[in-house]
């Protein structure tokens, strides 16, 4: 099983109403939610680890993850409130202004955290959970700790909003890098984690260097590259569709990479460590399919593996 462990909340989406003014419309996501998601439809096996609330939005979160056949066994549930994000749309791109205080999952500490059963061989991080406190300290422990023997993915999808001290974001970061075997980043985050006018391969030998991930940098419409551990580059271009908006592609994109791994059965740490540069192109190109569906349709809304044709 993947074990996806990080938010799930509710993006409210900007939608017309009768009044001709915009309302919002509740749809369930957070990065780490919609990558459990699409990881389900994907027929992949998928679990979260996160607190949902006892509200009505914690309510609708736990039947869409049943819904897209995710686990749920490793759910902590709470009573505090479930986490909104306001989504505003500029020329298709999505921006944040999240509701977070004392909420469900931003209060998660370690000894709340689980042991893991043996079934999950696999664990996939990143998001709003590693920027905020107690949150961010009790996931990045659980992979430190519990990651011991599996593949870890880690996308740290940086939203600076909620970064309250940068230096203690990026040295939790580098722990964790040093521990993932996937470390996967779009190119505004790469910006952010190594500012100034490096280039590309300069800032990618940069994260390289702090551990001995696979390095994956998305780029939008023009696609992803890769660097596998003896630094071989693998590029892969973007696919051709009509943007709706962006709500969830890094997170269907990241979804498709591990599907496709654990299918050709290299998701293990030793299936990663040998990974050949066509393995990991074949994951890209069908992360790169994966995404463009969801792009070409309002929010998170991931693809089921029948409507996929890499």
């Amino acid at each position: 099983m993947i074990l996806c462990c990080g938010e799930a909340l509710i993006d409210m989406i900007p939608a017309p109403t009768l009044s001709g003014r915009n309302g919002y419309v509740p749809h369930s996501g957070g990065a780490v939610f919609n990558t459990a998601i699409a990881l389900g439809r994907l027929g992949a096996p998928a679990g979260m680890l996160t607190a949902i609330s006892s509200d009505l939005f914690g309510q609708q979160l736990l039947a869409d993850l049943a819904a897209s056949q995710v686990d749920r066994s490793m759910v902590i549930p709470t009573d505090r409130p479930t986490t909104l994000a306001f989504v505003r749309l500029e020329n298709g791109q999505a921006r944040y202004a999240f509701f977070d205080e004392n909420s469900a999952g931003r209060m998660l500490t370690p000894a709340d955290m689980p042991i893991l059963p043996p079934a999950v061989t696999a664990l996939f991080l990143g998001g709003i959970s590693l920027a905020v406190e107690p949150g961010a300290s009790a996931y990045a422990d659980l992979a430190l700790t519990q990651g011991t023997g599996r593949v870890v993915m880690l996308d740290p999808n940086i939203r600076p909003g909620f970064i309250k001290d940068a230096d203690a974001y990026r040295a939790r970061l580098a722990h964790l890098m040093a521990r993932a075997d996937i470390f996967k980043v779009s190119d505004e985050d790469l910006a952010w984690l190594i500012p100034g006018a490096a280039a590309l391969a300069d800032r990618v030998k940069t994260l390289r260097d702090a551990g001995d991930a696979v390095v994956i940098v998305t780029r939008g419409s023009a696609g992803a590259e890769a660097w596998l551990r003896d630094g071989t580059h693998i590029a892969v271009p973007g696919r051709a569709v009509t943007v709706v908006d962006t709500v969830g592609a890094g997170d269907t994109f990241n979804a498709g990479v591990l599907a496709h791994l654990a299918k050709g059965g290299h998701l293990t740490r030793a299936g990663i460590a040998a990974l050949s540069p066509d393995h990991l192109r074949d994951a890209l190109a069908f992360g790169a399919a994966v995404a463009a569906i969801t792009v070409s349709r309002a929010g998170a809304n991931p693809p089921w593996h029948h409507e996929v044709t890499a």
